[in-house]
């Protein structure tokens, strides 16, 4: 779906390149650029670990050198290792979280999940 959107702004900057060819020619590489990105952003999580990608690399770890995600003012999570290094995981936010916990079989804990009433109700009568 994210590739729809540089396509709209291909056609978008079409209607700019038309009126000055040589000048806004050049612009047209911005679609490009952002579907680039769009295939290389990425994580991929299995019961192990885990294998963030950018733009221009990778970093893979365990999840046992994991002490816990954490989550800034970017909508991706930083995984920080116990060696007090941060990981930015790419397309994982709060709300995917409960993929993350099925992808792991439960590693990473699902914050969302209800969790048993442990105190026993007093008889009504």
């Amino acid at each position: 779906m994210a590739h729809f959107a540089a396509g709209f702004l291909f056609l978008g900057l079409l209607a700019v390149v038309f009126a000055a060819p040589g000048w806004f020619a050049p612009l047209l590489v911005l679609p490009v650029l952002a579907s680039v990105a769009i295939v290389r952003y990425r994580t991929t999580a299995d019961r192990d670990g885990f294998t963030a990608r950018t733009l221009i690399g990778s970093t893979s770890a365990a999840w046992e050198d994991v002490d816990g995600l954490k989550f800034d003012r970017s909508s991706w999570a930083l995984a920080v290792l116990k060696d007090g290094a941060e990981v930015r995981l790419p397309a994982v936010t709060f709300a995917t979280l409960p993929t993350l916990t099925a992808v792991t079989a439960g590693v990473v804990p699902n914050p969302y999940a209800v969790k048993p009433d442990t105190e026993t109700q007093p008889d009504g009568d």
